[in-house]
């Protein structure tokens, strides 16, 4: 049985097709000013590399913030759900999940089985999100591609206070001005964001394993603040963590699928 999950996200959107439980593939693009040209580029592109067609999918779920427009989608859950399931799919042990994605940062709480227990999200502020480190390091001069790498050359790290992150923006950029070195800034940006996701999560409460997906997952330096913060190692994935919403959007629906093929 073939399936597809389609998490459209902020930044990012993300396919992967499943087969009896084994992944098949995977593709990221950047997000579209469109949610459904996004599933449909993204979703293309995967389909042509593992030559299949549409007609092969025998039932797609749509994820992320886009996923009420997803044109071939079946059905669609939370990201929040799809996060739970794919790390637990593919790391049995996690119970806590860190998802820093593009517009939003939440921590979520599974059990055994991957389902939502609990979760916490920022709802009023983009400070901890991808889109918020895209503008920190904008105003550093650097692709946010770089931060993580970057901190780790730091020698004096900077200690950015401002509540806000567009005001963090002014006050990197004063910094630059003064001449502070880009790598004390870059890790002053990620521990500031760190900061702010540690907030949710404590809220929330840690259960172990722990493991963080999304794109904030591929800066080593908001992972390194976090780790130490919380004094745990995290689990490492053995896809890209930004794919993980997208494996439990399939992961649903392959459970769609079944139900009803056991109907038919």
């Amino acid at each position: 049985m073939i399936v597809a999950g389609c998490d459209i996200g902020a930044l990012t959107a993300k396919a992967v097709v499943l087969n009896n439980d084994v992944m098949l593939g995977s593709e990221i693009i950047q997000s579209r000013s469109n949610a459904v040209q996004s599933a449909v580029e993204v979703t293309d592109k995967l389909l042509k590399r593992l030559d299949l067609a549409y007609s092969d999918i025998d039932y797609c779920v749509g994820t992320g913030y886009g996923r009420n427009i997803v044109p071939f989608a079946n059905d669609n859950v939370s990201e929040i759900s799809c996060h739970g399931r794919g790390a637990t799919w593919l790391v049995s042990t996690i119970r806590t999940i860190i998802d820093g994605g593009g517009q939003d940062c939440k921590a979520i709480r599974v059990d055994d089985n991957g389902f939502v227990k609990d979760f916490r999200m920022n709802t009023k502020c983009a400070a901890g999100t991808g889109r918020a480190l895209e503008l920190m390091a904008e105003s550093l001069g650097v692709d946010v591609s770089q931060l993580g790498h970057l901190s780790l050359e730091a020698s004096d790290p900077v200690v950015l206070q401002e509540p806000c992150c567009v005001l963090t923006e002014i006050e990197i950029r004063y910094l630059v001005f003064e001449g502070r070195d880009s790598a004390d800034i870059a890790a002053g940006i990620n521990d500031i964001t760190a900061r702010r996701i540690l907030h949710l999560v404590r809220n929330l409460g840690v259960r172990k394993d722990v493991g963080i997906t999304g794109g904030i997952a591929k800066n080593i330096g908001v992972v390194s603040c976090l780790e130490r913060a919380l004094k745990t190692t995290f689990v490492q994935f053995p896809v890209d963590p930004q794919i993980i919403g997208a494996v439990g959007a399939a992961l649903f629906a392959a459970d769609k699928a079944g139900k009803l093929h056991s109907l038919a």
